[in-house]
């Protein structure tokens, strides 16, 4: 075959597929890994990379393309998929796939492939993505098809000097980046049993929380945030400094039934603390600034965005459309959401903006008030016209005949 590219995470999974890859195929393996903000020693997975068998092992810093083109623009539309899950993995996958074209591209690389299972959705994020960049690549999923258990796996490792994390294994499933933590497997596949706190690193237990609140001003400027408490940053330091306070209180714990695409549900658990109060903070900015038949659009359109990530159809023109809409109603979202966190809780407490539509005059019930009070028997009458009229015209119902015996 020449020369694969392989998406290589420097798990077990992808540790084997090297030398698996190679011999199956008779073919040059060289890995690429992406530095998503998950905070791990790359360096340490590339080094794995080579001692499994790969002939080159690029690691690439990607964190604030993934930021800025990616997990941006998911903000910028309220993407929340089934109203909850702010999409950090499912954000993540069109760019390592778009990375992993690229690389292949450059190594003369006749095909790609990765670690993923049959069961899950990044599958065919990755594929799906991979296709629509080089409808010629070839891919392939060792895990698919090798038929392998874990067990044998360590076994086909041992075998081959394949240097490979800790055999022991977590009974969790975890995915980590800058956007967020996912969890699943392990005691998270029983629906009714509470997620067990050692789970959790980014968050804390609400009995472990201060027992005061903390106040979070985010400011934004046309849907991009730029500070936080009035203190101007860059995306990933918000990122990094939102997370961090949110975390302290508790708060971007999501436990969810999600209707995974390959047609199964599946309990999965999440971290997101700066997605879940930025979400929060953009949504209710945008609320202020547009009326109400555009909010209703632009939550149906936050539905349907999130539903076109989540099942990996990124690099689509539907995405880039829905993205013109979302970019006219930004030039409006710009102003301050003031939260309030306590104990696991984010609730908005405060918001200002050049472009609101609250008029305080219109909304008071006290002195001051200018809301024209005698237009609203004309408004009514004619808003009420069309029932009256149909009540005027509707057919006389039948009595119903009761029969005694």
């Amino acid at each position: 075959m020449g020369r694969i590219v392989i998406a290589y995470s420097g798990g077990l999974d992808t540790s084997v597929a090297v030398p698996w890859l190679a011999e199956r195929y008779g073919a040059e393996i060289v890995a690429v890994t992406m530095d998503l903000g998950q905070g791990a020693e790359l360096e340490e997975v590339r080094d794995r990379a080579l001692a499994s068998g790969a002939i080159r092992a690029h690691v690439l810093d990607v964190r604030e393309e993934f930021a800025r083109d990616f997990v941006l623009r998911a903000l910028k539309a309220d993407a929340l998929y089934e109203d909850r899950y702010p999409l950090a993995t499912a954000l993540a996958r069109p760019l390592i796939a778009q990375k992993l074209i690229e690389i292949a591209e450059i190594e003369q690389a006749t095909a790609v492939a990765h670690g993923c299972s049959g069961k899950g959705n990044d599958q065919v994020r990755l594929e799906v993505t991979a296709r629509a960049l080089n409808s010629s690549i070839r891919i392939i999923a060792p895990a698919r098809e090798w038929g392998m258990s874990r067990a044998e796996e360590i076994e086909y490792a041992r075998q081959r000097n394949v240097p490979v994390p800790a055999t022991v294994e977590s009974p969790y499933s975890t995915d980590f980046n800058l956007w967020g933590r996912a969890v699943d497997c392990g005691a998270l596949e029983d629906p009714w049993h509470e997620p067990p706190e050692d789970i959790y690193t980014l968050t804390k237990s609400p009995r472990e929380c201060p027992d005061e609140p903390a106040y979070v001003e985010v400011s934004f400027e046309r849907g991009v945030p730029t500070a936080i408490n009035g203190v101007a940053m860059p995306m990933l330091d918000l990122i990094a400094s939102l997370g961090t306070i949110a975390g302290a209180n508790g708060v971007g714990r999501i436990d969810l039934i999600e209707n995974r695409l390959v047609g199964i549900k599946s309990r999965e658990v999440y971290e997101a603390p700066a997605a879940v109060v930025l979400h929060a903070a953009h949504e209710e900015l945008q609320r202020l600034v547009t009326t109400a038949d555009l909010d209703r659009l632009c939550r149906d359109i936050s539905q349907k965005y999130a539903d076109l990530v989540y099942n990996g159809l990124w690099f689509t023109p539907t995405r880039e459309a829905m993205d013109a809409f979302v970019d006219t109603v930004q030039e409006r979202v710009t102003g301050v959401i003031r939260l309030k966190l306590f104990k696991g809780d984010c609730r908005i407490v405060g918001r200002k903006s050049p472009f609101g539509l609250y008029d305080q005059s219109l909304a008071t019930h006290d002195a001051g008030d200018m809301f024209d009070h005698a237009a609203t028997a004309g408004f009514i009458k004619i808003w009420g016209l069309p029932v009256e009229s149909t009540a005027k015209k509707a057919p006389k119902k039948r009595k119903s005949l009761v029969v005694s015996r």
